[in-house]
């Protein structure tokens, strides 16, 4: 089976998932955790050279205060999972705003952990805007690509979306170009390991030509 290099998360349908189970939108963010590192085993078992995680973005910080806090926790917990494993890691976000995660400030810059492996990248307080604000002052750049603040991360191949929506949310609009893309309808903290597995089969039936 023809597999992809590089898969990026669109984890979506936390607050949703919370709401269908009785619970405060902001209590589903905690759930989201243990689906995210099963990803992550499974890619590793694989052979998957790269991951990536949209963890919240620069537009969400509009949210309630108290989901704010939420799910910015759950990305520090999150990473702290990942930070167990054998990976190399990255967090990439707009570092000098007050939504940033101070505690996540020593990942901003790729670091090898338990002996390195699959690239593991994470959008925090990300926004498209600001990942490409560095091109305009390199717009005679021959190669512009380096002016991007995720710079370090490689063109998507496949995007997995949970939570039924249509849509890549300001998703690495560089890396993106080409990526084939994928939707769950079921939410984020209804994981299967057979959702990842039936995007991987959908993949390898697609006719990937790059434009060519």
């Amino acid at each position: 089976m023809r597999l992809p290099s590089h898969i990026a998360i669109i984890p979506d349908g936390n607050r949703r998932w919370a709401v269908n189970h009785n619970l405060n939108k902001a209590d589903g963010y905690d759930y989201g955790l243990s689906p995210g590192l099963s990803v992550l085993r499974l890619a590793k078992k694989l052979g998957i050279s790269e991951i990536t995680y949209y963890g919240f973005t620069v537009d969400n910080c509009k949210r309630p205060p108290e989901q704010l806090k939420a799910f910015s926790k759950a990305c520090v917990d999150a990473i702290s999972l990942i930070a167990q494993e054998g990976c190399s890691l990255l967090v990439i976000g707009n570092t000098k705003s007050k939504c940033f995660p101070k505690e996540l400030l020593p990942y901003t810059k790729r670091t090898d952990i338990n002996g390195g492996g699959i690239k593991v990248n994470f959008l925090v307080n990300y926004g498209w805007e600001w990942d490409l604000s560095g091109l305009e002052q390199k717009e005679k750049d021959k190669k512009p690509f380096s002016a991007i603040h995720s710079r370090d991360i490689s063109r998507i191949d496949l995007i997995i979306r949970w939570g039924g929506m249509r849509r890549l949310s300001g998703l690495l609009p560089v890396q993106s170009v080409y990526s084939d893309f994928y939707i769950v309808d079921e939410m984020w903290p209804d994981f299967k390991e057979e959702q990842f597995s039936q995007a991987l089969l959908w993949y390898d039936r697609q006719d990937v030509t790059l434009g060519g």
